[in-house]
């Protein structure tokens, strides 16, 4: 488990506000690899990157942080100190849903808001709330694009974060003035990182479980039927181990037709491959995201056709849940929109889009009560009493965060 990173980092922040290019600057990988992102020049799907940060020995903090194996500034080796993987959520009002799925596997979170822009934007503050409905606790801000500002505004830019992230996860975290695209102060960054973000404590002993958050074919067009590879699905294992050779279950699985009813059925597999940290692995332990290759048939798993699964050691898993009662927890005010409306009370024949894990479904309540609510979903979800679930309302067009419930 030597190659696996320790810890999963979420970047978010308002679209355009420097995230994927944060990224690249710390782990030289651009994650806007989809055809659509290229295109268009936003993140879409969720992206990812592995990153060892380094120290050298010889250089004084904070210019001895370092993601290079040599050191910049004085030439000698550096020392691994922590591996970390990056999730890249996208900004965009639009696809708050995969910032939601993405959420839900960060252990900590890197908030970027660009200083040449008024803070804060609709999705900054959009992106702050979630993490706080998640329960993300470990957050940096980074104040982005400093180099194309005056100091005068860098230091009106600061006062507008830190009266911005008042009462909220982020009040004590500190900000952190970047130039992502010029790799200003990303030392200082990474020093941050080593002392705010800490490696959580997760059980070893404990039944495997993985949060799907991808899943993919990854054979070519044109692949002869006998150099077929099964289907691959990547996540984030929140405890337990698992080795080449295990079994493992998928819930909730596929939709079959038994007896003229639809019914939904958990996959079983054996795993072939195991990817953690760009390496093929015997073992994988909590930790970082991986990829687990299984014999499913790849059409299952293509398009991320099986995201926001649950995937363990069969029978250990939660049931399939088609309905459930929570308690729910609503935020004052409506975030993400200009007019930021009250939240009114969750009312009986509502639909609600519901985020468990990497899940997301929609959901119709059947009954509404004070701090209570019964929902029907539409397509079910693997989890079990305790969970937190992040609530969103449609206003207008869109999908808004309005709180959380908790699973009865």
């Amino acid at each position: 488990m030597k190659v696996q990173s320790e810890i999963n980092i979420g970047l978010v922040g308002h679209v355009d506000h420097g995230k994927t290019t944060l990224t690249k600057a710390l782990s030289g990988i651009w994650t806007d690899t989809h055809s659509e992102e290229t295109k268009r020049g936003i993140s879409i799907r969720l992206g990812y990157a592995d990153i060892t940060f380094r120290r050298c020995m010889e250089c004084p903090i904070p210019q001895c942080y370092t993601t290079s194996l040599v050191c910049e500034h004085c030439g000698s080796e550096t020392q691994t100190i922590r591996k970390v993987s990056f999730v890249d959520s996208p900004g965009h009002e639009t696809l708050m849903a995969t910032m939601l799925s993405g959420a839900a596997i960060m252990d900590g979170a890197i908030l970027v808001i660009a200083a040449n822009e008024p803070c804060p934007q609709p999705q900054t503050k959009e992106h702050l709330m979630a993490l706080d409905v998640i329960g993300v606790t470990d957050v940096i801000v980074v104040q982005n694009k400093i180099d194309i500002i005056s100091r005068e505004r860098a230091l009106e830019s600061y006062q507008e974060i830190k009266e911005f992230v008042k009462g909220t996860c982020a009040e004590d975290a500190p900000i952190i003035p970047v130039s992502a695209q010029q790799g200003a102060n990303i030392d200082i960054l990474i020093e941050t990182i080593q002392h705010q973000i800490r490696t959580p404590r997760r059980s070893l002993r404990k039944a495997p479980r993985i949060h799907v958050a991808r899943s993919f074919d990854i054979n070519r067009p044109g692949c002869t039927p006998e150099n077929i590879q099964g289907g691959v699905i990547g996540g984030s294992l929140i405890q337990g181990k698992l080795k080449l050779g295990d079994e493992i279950e998928i819930k909730p699985g596929i939709q079959i037709k038994n007896k003229g009813r639809l019914e939904w059925m958990s996959l079983i597999s054996t795993i072939t491959g195991l990817v953690a940290g760009g390496e093929q692995v015997e073992e994988v332990g909590p930790g970082g995201l991986i990829g687990v290759g299984t014999n499913l048939d790849p059409s299952l798993t293509k398009a991320d056709s099986l995201s926001g699964s649950v995937a363990g050691k069969p029978g250990s898993l939660p049931d399939i849940l088609h309905q459930f009662a929570m308690k729910t927890h609503l935020l004052e005010r409506v975030v993400g929109t200009k007019e930021e409306k009250a939240v009114e009370p969750i009312k009986s024949s509502e639909p609600l889009m519901i985020n468990i894990g990497t899940t997301t479904t929609i959901g119709v309540v059947t009954s509404a009560r004070k701090n209570e609510v019964d929902v029907q979903l539409k397509l079910p979800v693997c989890a079990e009493a305790g969970q937190r679930v992040a609530l969103s309302r449609r206003v207008g067009a869109r999908w808004r965060l309005i709180g959380y419930g908790i699973i009865k």
